[in-house]
């Protein structure tokens, strides 16, 4: 498989249940981080096909909340490629189940590494598309 047939992106689906949600019925925002980087990690596993670890998540938005009984549909791409790290865009979004009704909640930028088999730094292949490198 050549590296522009490599899947790019993930999608997850969530539903919001009370253990997810805060005193408002809103969702906890560090649940929303782990189902984020849950996608990420899903992503980038997809496209470097080795075992990846988070180094770093930055620039996270929340938009509007997300309510108890919500669908959430998670999002994530591979936007760059480093020597070993993977620049992820994951986008967050709410669907009402009845109404159908979507609204972009939550976007976030996260950084993968890929790792060998000794836990080290790996080389993942580069986009063919010409985009624009993140930093190994």
């Amino acid at each position: 498989m050549t590296r522009s047939e490599a899947p790019r992106e993930a999608r997850l689906w969530e539903i919001v249940f009370p253990d997810h949600a805060n005193h408002l019925g809103t969702l906890f925002g560090g649940q929303a981080l782990a189902w984020m980087d849950k996608a990420a990690f899903i992503a980038a596993t997809r496209y470097a096909r080795r075992t990846v670890v988070t180094a770093r998540s930055e620039q996270v938005d929340f938009h509007v909340p997300v309510r108890q009984g919500q669908l959430v549909e998670l999002v994530a791409r591979v936007a760059d490629v480093g020597r070993s790290s993977m620049r992820i865009e994951v986008e967050l979004h709410t669907e009402d189940p009845h109404a159908g009704t979507r609204h972009l909640c939550t976007r976030g930028h996260f950084t993968m590494i890929a790792l060998d088999a000794n836990g080290r730094p790996a080389p993942v292949e580069p986009l063919d598309d010409g985009a624009t490198h993140a930093p190994a």
